[in-house]
């Protein structure tokens, strides 16, 4: 599928800073088009969606008295709103010294695009790496255009943040959580407005739960979707 060309035009302030990462390590890919890819995940700190059923909270908050060490953030051994630093320099340098295998990079979070993802990506690519970024597609998305960007729409959460039709045209991919029926309506009709096209469509069910799950397989079929079941968790894996 062919990658689309991002906007450069901000719809909400971009914050300047270094890339305030929560954990860095090396799993495989388990929801999406890139499922069983060897991948390098690098997860941000900070999110103002607020999604209920988000899997990683402690990313949401970004406290100045969180900010430890990149040794003491890479030692972690459960999941904490601890954070460091990194310029792009050092997050290549951080990689090459694990000696990460993986050859994809996936950049989630909390929510990536608050800060403008285009020099990190950049570098990877050029050392012949692939970029991935992972957004609720609530910031404007920039990056490289060899970037894959999953969209995975956030409707009507809790901070209150609209879905941007750059987003949208942007998205490799769109992987929509659900848990019910509703959740299907609303990514039709958001479908609807944006006018997607030549764009694949993932259901995702929310926590692995069974009726969740049927009703994805359900509309997947109906719809010539596709099923996102977040195999990590299933294998027990981060």
């Amino acid at each position: 599928m062919p990658n689309k060309t991002h906007h450069h035009v901000a719809e909400k302030t971009i914050i300047p800073m270094n890339y305030k990462i929560n954990e860095l390590f090396e799993t495989i890919q388990g929801e999406g088009s890139f499922t069983g890819q060897p991948s390098i995940f690098i997860r941000l700190q900070g999110c103002p969606v607020g999604c209920s059923w988000c899997d990683t909270k402690h990313t949401w908050q970004i406290e100045l008295d969180d900010q430890v060490s990149p040794d003491i953030m890479l030692a972690k051994k459960a999941e904490t709103s601890q954070w460091s630093s990194f310029t792009v320099a050092e997050i290549f340098a951080l990689v090459q010294d694990k000696n990460f295998q993986a050859k994809h990079i996936v950049i989630t979070g909390g929510e990536p695009c608050m800060v403008d993802l285009t020099p990190l990506c950049q570098l990877f690519e050029q050392q012949g790496y692939s970029t991935q970024i992972e957004t609720s597609g609530t910031f404007e998305i920039i990056t490289t255009e060899k970037c894959w960007v999953t969209v995975s729409p956030k409707i009507n959460m809790r901070g209150g943040y609209k879905i941007l039709a750059s987003a949208m045209s942007r998205a490799n991919e769109i992987k929509h959580p659900i848990a019910t029926e509703q959740h299907v309506d609303d990514l039709k009709a958001l479908l609807a407005l944006h006018k997607v096209e030549n764009t694949a469509i993932y259901l995702q069910p929310i926590s692995q739960k069974k009726r969740a799950t049927e009703l994805a397989i359900a509309t997947c079929i109906a719809n010539n979707w596709r099923l996102s079941i977040q195999v990590h968790k299933y294998i027990g894996i981060e």
